[in-house]
């Protein structure tokens, strides 16, 4: 079973960003990401592990359908409090989504995975429930804050002692075995550290900086394409100077997406 925060780490992670530097860090990943994702106004969203709402929020003021979805109901309790009756909220497992097929525009995984039994399953299930793009939002094991996470966690108890980290080739990997060939665009940031933040505030915004595969927050995101399955069509054939032969026709029968 995937981790669930508590109260008490539901109230941590919301109160995380009252620190100026994590403010910072948390602004750069939402650059990125708006910057990746390129929502439109009017479009429907579902946020899958959405946390304590913020991101909900977020999406709101921009003039989106949302709708979010957390294992926690601690999590889901304090996302209410912040958005209110603006955005539907249902909890359950990201492996196993209870919407219908094609039912978003849009599904956002933003650090998310990092808690999920099953990454591939979880980009699966949002494949399904989204049509037209997915974004996936994980944090770096190959970068400065990732190594110390990791560091940290073999010395004291934290809330990373129960993530899986990813990389930019890991994460490409599942999108590969769930989707195939499809169009992805990637980027990074938090490549230094915060607290040069006053130095590296533009640095970061870099593009080139951006395609460094070391920064902290790595953000994806994947354009979905319908892919068509062929079935076979028995018909039977029946000619006035002859016997009836069946026949077998190919025709496409549904089209959908995923592997």
């Amino acid at each position: 079973m995937g981790y669930v925060f508590d109260f008490k780490t539901a109230q941590q992670y919301d109160s995380w960003y009252d620190d100026p530097r994590n403010r910072f860090v948390s602004e750069l990943e939402d650059q990125l990401l708006l910057k990746l994702l390129e929502p439109v106004p009017g479009e429907r969203l579902l946020d899958i592990g959405c946390g304590t709402g913020r991101h909900l929020l977020m999406f709101l003021e921009m003039g989106l359908e949302v709708t979010g979805f957390d294992r926690s109901p601690y999590m889901l309790g304090i996302a209410k409090e912040r958005v209110g009756h603006r955005a539907a909220l249902y909890q359950g497992v990201a492996e196993d989504l209870p919407f219908e097929d094609n039912s978003f525009n849009i599904a956002t995984l933003i650090t998310t995975l990092e808690f999920v039994d099953d990454p591939q399953q979880a980009i699966q299930e949002a494949c399904r429930v989204a049509k037209d793009r997915i974004f996936l939002g994980v944090l770096n094991r190959y970068s400065i804050k990732g190594i110390e996470r990791k560091l940290k966690g073999m010395f004291s108890e934290s809330v990373y002692n129960h993530a899986q980290f990813f990389s930019v080739w890991r994460l490409k990997q599942y999108v590969r075995q769930v989707l195939g060939k499809t169009p992805l665009r990637w980027g990074t940031v938090y490549s230094l550290p915060v607290r040069f933040m006053k130095c590296t505030r533009y640095v970061e915004r870099c593009s080139l900086v951006q395609r460094l595969p070391f920064g902290g927050f790595i953000g994806m995101v994947i354009t979905l394409m319908p892919r068509y399955h062929a079935g076979t069509i028995p018909l039977k054939y029946i000619h006035d100077t002859g016997g009836a032969m069946p026949g077998l026709i190919q025709t496409p029968t549904h089209s959908q997406k995923g592997g």
